[in-house]
């Protein structure tokens, strides 16, 4: 397996895993429970350039030139040039009063979804895709890396906790509660 940065090409493939991370909140900004809506919204905003989805802000699990993970993840201060193209689809075509809270801010890159393809999940795929953003973002930049987890997925919540993520604090977003995770250099290997 070698994680890389997404291509622009690999857009149809990463949209349906990263939608496993974020299929309740897709359904919250296109105001109904429609997978393949949910889905294609979402591809068109992986296959776009300068937004938060964007294929520029991805990385791809790759085996056997099959994608098997995906992540998103971009600058927190970034966070608002990168929404805004989003904001104004989603008014536009499916929630004029769409106004979303802020997730990130300024001080963190900000993990936005990972996803791992069902045929993978139990190996370990998401474990190396936090581990190799740790290493390249508070490893090699001293950068500190956020994310937010659902209270109601104590798996997920454990695995960011064992790897070294600290609790910083509650956010919430399309009107879920998240618990706010965040990871430095010096809580890395300890």
């Amino acid at each position: 397996m070698i994680i890389r940065k997404a291509e622009k090409s690999d857009s149809a493939q990463i949209a349906p895993i990263l939608l496993l991370a974020m299929e309740d909140i897709i359904y919250k900004f296109i105001k109904k429970e429609d997978y393949t809506a949910a889905k294609d919204f979402l591809q068109h905003f992986i296959e776009k350039e300068n937004n938060q989805y964007s294929y520029q802000n991805c990385f791809a699990a790759e085996d056997n030139n099959e994608i098997i993970g995906a992540v998103n993840i971009y600058n927190g201060s970034d966070l608002e040039a990168l929404r805004n193209p989003i904001i104004e689809y989603v008014r536009k075509h499916f929630n004029p009063d769409f106004d979303p809270e802020f997730e990130t801010r300024a001080g963190e890159f900000y993990i936005d979804s990972l996803g791992v393809n069902p045929k993978y999940q139990g190996k370990g795929i998401g474990s190396k895709l936090l581990l190799f953003l740790i290493d390249e973002y508070v490893q090699k930049n001293n950068q500190v890396l956020g994310l937010l987890v659902e209270e109601d997925n104590p798996l997920a919540k454990n695995l960011y906790l064992k790897i070294g993520f600290k609790a910083v604090g509650e956010k919430t977003l399309v009107g879920k509660r998240l618990e706010h995770l965040q990871i430095q250099q010096e809580n890395v290997n300890q």
